[in-house]
């Protein structure tokens, strides 16, 4: 049985083992594969029973044209670069990896904010330079610096993700808020589910933590902007669509909001003219809270689960009927 890995670096560039993979079927493993060239991702598939994508894109077209294709596991949760009704037309089944990272991204969502409201990097920065050593004060400091207690955090969605974040929000002291799109109860008292509208106003700080559906790209656009506090931060570890990035920029630069990080773009890699690349307290990391080898392990270990349970009659975390 031929395993065909077409993008396999971001998961694994070579610091966790393919064995347990390797164990169930001969695998072609690939780094990359041209999200454009149909030609190429065509002549990798070949006549393999298994695909496993990470980004590398599976359309009509493509599927259409690998008649031996019985099985698409996705190296993620997100799933939308495969065609899934086409796939379920051809008898395709498709697997995802639901909630692998959920710690991971809730701590790296702290990590951004504490970046914001502590600027360690900065003052690191500084110190190595030597402006400590040359300083006449003990201690000196080039940028404001936040205490999170008593600040409000509010989650949007209210997922597996958003309620680690929100445990943690609330060991710090802060007053936790969230909106679904639909009512979900909440065990803690100290939790409390409000509308979107609210939780823009009453924020200090705003974390997105929804998928991007029609009904969320450019959630967070001028008119949600508008309504946020001119000293309230911006936290996206979800998806880069969320936001209107011009809209989020214009807001940074006229100090309509205070400061945003971001952990995704609209285009990834980040175009080179986003606008968010020369925006005032603008913070961009590449894409990597899901990225702890931890993590990544618990990804690979769920994705041969996801097969192993599929060559034995039995779905698994399946996105197809």
């Amino acid at each position: 049985m031929k395993i065909v890995v077409l993008d396999g670096y971001s998961l694994n560039p070579g610091d966790i083992d393919w064995g347990p993979l390797k164990d169930i079927g001969e695998c072609e493993i690939y780094d990359r594969t041209s999200f454009t060239d149909k030609e190429e991702i065509l002549q990798r598939i070949d006549d393999a029973r298994i695909v496993l994508t990470n980004k590398t894109p599976l359309d009509e077209e493509v599927l259409n044209a690998a008649p031996n294709l019985e099985y698409i596991g996705v190296l993620a949760t997100g799933y939308n670069i495969i065609d899934i009704d086409a796939a379920a037309k051809a008898g395709i089944t498709v697997t995802n990896v639901p909630a692998y990272g959920t710690e991971a991204v809730a701590q790296f969502t702290f990590a951004l904010l504490l970046e914001i409201t502590s600027q360690v990097g900065l003052h690191n920065q500084l110190v190595h330079n030597g402006e400590w050593s040359s300083n006449f004060d003990f201690s000196f400091f080039v940028k404001p610096l936040t205490e999170l207690q008593g600040k409000t955090l509010g989650l949007v969605g209210f997922g597996r993700i958003a309620q680690k974040v929100a445990e943690i929000g609330h060991a710090f002291g802060m007053k936790v808020i969230f909106y679904n799109h639909r009512p979900k109860n909440s065990k803690h008292e100290w939790l409390q589910q409000v509308s979107l509208n609210e939780l823009l106003s009453e924020s200090d700080v705003v974390s997105l933590h929804v998928p991007q559906t029609p009904d969320t790209k450019e959630l967070i656009n001028s008119s949600a902007l508008q309504k946020m506090k001119n000293t309230a931060i911006l936290i996206n570890t979800a998806r880069g669509g969320l936001i209107n990035e011009k809209d989020v920029a214009e807001a940074l630069n006229n100090e309509q909001i205070a400061a945003a990080a971001m952990d995704v773009a609209q285009h990834e890699p980040i175009n080179k003219d986003s606008p968010l690349l020369a925006a005032k307290n603008c913070y961009i990391t590449p894409h990597i809270a899901w990225a702890p080898q931890e993590t990544r392990r618990r990804l690979l270990d769920i994705v041969v689960n996801n097969l192993t349970e599929f060559l034995a009659g039995r779905k698994q975390n399946t996105v197809t009927s």
